[in-house]
């Protein structure tokens, strides 16, 4: 069997699970179960087949490397290279939540890396919505989030994956669709580059956003989500082509995030029309007729 784990430099250290748990998941604290494992296909994967066996709310899967791990697109899979980012699962259980709320939480931890990153890694760190991680003067995809419902269960559940690029190489970041290639903190000449700082921040964020959407029963305007993400989302108030399923595109002016956390498009008509999901590419501003670009 190949260790994945000794693939990676020198200057990657592994993460120190126990000391991760002594922070996130001793009595008390926010998560009731934390495990880094060295290598998986998918934590999302993993910790999805956990919540059918009766894994415990706010339980935590990472791992250091990943052989396949999945985006919204479920398409589309990729390796991620050994200690290069960070490869996390949440599993929640939001009792009390609405069922048509749940969609809100892949906003929430949009909005908790966010915080996270831009913060304590002294980037510009925005979203696209819905769950694309931007960082940089050019505004260049560093991660994702998907979120999965768990079917089946008597309660409300759902897996929340994340990924951030943190000490990926060019060579280590493969070319998007249309060509955009992504980067990571490490090319940013981020401030911390300290996975573990990292995924502390990370989590920290996102349990206190999710303890807080939570007690609001998921209504995103009482506890303020709304407000919060359409402050982080880069979408708003840009030229956009949504890649609609089923091959059709639909373009227009970006107005806002809706209730039911939908992008709501202006077309060259004027019509809004909410959008609930789609790829979004931003486009460039098109300069009115006479005016010089």
């Amino acid at each position: 069997m190949r260790d994945w784990d000794d693939q990676a430099p020198a200057e990657r250290p592994p993460l120190d699970a126990e000391g991760l748990r002594e922070k996130l998941a001793r009595p008390g604290g926010p998560y009731a179960a934390l495990e880094v494992v060295s290598c998986t296909g998918s934590t999302n994967t993993d910790l999805v087949a956990a919540a059918h066996s009766g894994a415990a709310d706010r339980t935590v899967l990472i791992a250091e490397t990943q052989t396949a791990g999945r985006g919204r697109n479920q398409d589309r899979q990729w390796f991620s290279p050994p200690r290069a980012g960070l490869y996390l699962s949440v599993l929640l259980r939001p009792a009390g939540v609405p069922f048509p709320r749940l969609g809100w939480l892949v906003m929430l931890a949009g909005v908790a890396v966010v915080n996270a990153i831009g913060d304590l890694c002294e980037v510009q760190a925005r979203l696209k919505w819905p769950n694309d991680l931007l960082v940089g003067p050019d505004l260049a995809k560093c991660g994702g989030i998907l979120a999965e419902v768990v079917t089946g269960a008597p309660e409300p559940a759902v897996v929340l994956g994340i990924g951030v690029n943190v000490h990926h190489t060019r060579e280590e970041l493969p070319v998007g669709p249309g060509g955009l290639r992504p980067t990571s903190l490490a090319l940013q000449q981020a401030a911390c580059l300290d996975r573990q700082l990292i995924t502390v921040r990370l989590l920290e964020e996102l349990a206190r956003a999710e303890a807080h959407w939570r007690a609001a029963e998921g209504d995103p305007s009482r506890c303020g989500l709304a407000g919060d993400y359409r402050s982080a989302c880069a979408t708003l108030g840009k030229q956009v082509r949504v890649e609609l399923p089923g091959g059709v595109n639909l373009n227009g002016f970006a107005s806002d995030v809706d209730l039911d956390g939908r992008l709501v498009i202006r077309t060259t008509t004027g019509q809004l029309k909410p959008v609930s999901a789609g790829d979004v590419v931003h486009l460039r501003p098109v300069a009115p007729q006479g005016v010089a670009g």
